[in-house]
């Protein structure tokens, strides 16, 4: 592992995206699938990722790697999916879709490059549960996204 990043995205109407910070076609959340079941959609330059719960703020832990990690068992996962993106800038943005872009942001390390993104998710019936009885939920649904370079 090269470097690990936590942030706290922020979710509204279920979705979230990382994309890449100047170069990408059709900015979030135009373009987006939101079917049952989907829980990763790629775009040119952007990876869509659909929650479980409606607003709230997740965690989410960013790793970039210099080869394919292995499967992570650190906890059992309700979600997992594999894309790749394409990073122009080498910077990718977390994306709310009517909230924009968080402050911090994915540095990937290298520009102009395809990467593979291998996204978990815990916590997605905790989340819909909190939400319903609490109405704020901060921390309970967890991501983390594993990014290593495609062979040229």
């Amino acid at each position: 592992m090269l470097k690990e990043q936590e942030l706290e995205p922020e979710v509204d109407f279920y979705g979230m995206c990382l994309q890449d910070a100047d170069s990408v076609q059709v900015a979030y959340p135009g373009g987006r699938v939101m079917d049952e079941g989907v829980f990763l959609t790629a775009h040119p330059g952007r990876v869509d990722i659909e929650s479980a719960g409606h607003t709230h703020t997740p965690t989410m832990t960013a790793q970039v790697w210099d080869g394919e990690p292995p499967v992570d068992t650190s906890r059992v996962w309700d979600q997992q999916a594999e894309t790749t993106v394409r990073s122009a800038t080498g910077t990718l943005q977390v994306w709310a879709v009517a909230y924009g872009p968080i402050e911090d942001v994915i540095e990937l390390g290298a520009s102009d490059r395809d990467w593979y993104v291998r996204v978990y998710c815990s916590g997605r019936d905790e989340v819909v549960r909190v939400i319903e009885e609490e109405g704020i939920a901060e921390g309970v649904e967890r991501y983390l996204v594993q990014f290593w370079p495609q062979s040229a």
